[in-house]
């Protein structure tokens, strides 16, 4: 079997295409806005993010090895991508359906391990603007998956990637397909 991330290529490969730039505006607005709500609920940033719950320190340990889980899910996913890898919605040269690894567990592992680490760092910190980022984080990654999977969809084949979408969860593990 044949492993992308650990292919002797580390570097990027070229674009070869992309969406237009206005279809990646909703997510990325979405994202910030998400990201600045999110931390903003950290304590040392602002009086509103008053805590509305605390954990005893075995619960709060527990949480950051959830955060650990979600960021080694994360990088075993882009590691395993190696050089088809972008941080915005592209098609390599070469580009494929990677439906092993990572990407036989959920079609966006990356996206999965960031929402499961930011999900239990809210947690942690207790505050509403804390969870209210992490809500608006998650709908930011959903539209950019979206977005991914109807261009990789026109880019890749239909068959092949709708294939792919009803075998394997989109963002949560053993959640729905399709």
């Amino acid at each position: 079997m044949f492993c992308p991330g650990l292919a002797p290529r580390f570097g990027p490969i070229g674009a070869e295409k992309r969406p237009a730039r206005r279809e990646a505006y909703l997510y990325r607005a979405v994202t910030v806005a998400g990201i600045v709500l999110f931390a903003a609920g950290g304590e040392q940033f602002s009086r509103a993010a008053e805590r509305l719950w605390s954990f005893e320190p075995v619960v709060d340990y527990a949480l950051v090895l959830v955060v650990l889980s979600g960021m080694a899910f994360t990088w075993w996913a882009r590691l395993y991508l190696g050089r088809l890898w972008s941080s915005s919605v592209t098609k390599k040269a070469d580009h494929r359906v990677v439906d092993t690894g990572p990407y036989a567990i959920v079609r966006h592992p990356i996206y999965t391990g960031i929402m499961l680490a930011c999900a239990a760092t809210a947690a942690q910190l207790g505050t509403a603007l804390a969870v209210a980022g992490v809500l608006v984080l998650w709908v930011g990654f959903w539209i950019k998956a979206r977005l991914e999977e109807r261009f990789l969809r026109g880019q890749l084949g239909e068959g092949a990637y709708d294939a792919y979408r009803q075998k394997v969860p989109m963002l949560v593990p053993f959640g729905p397909r399709g």
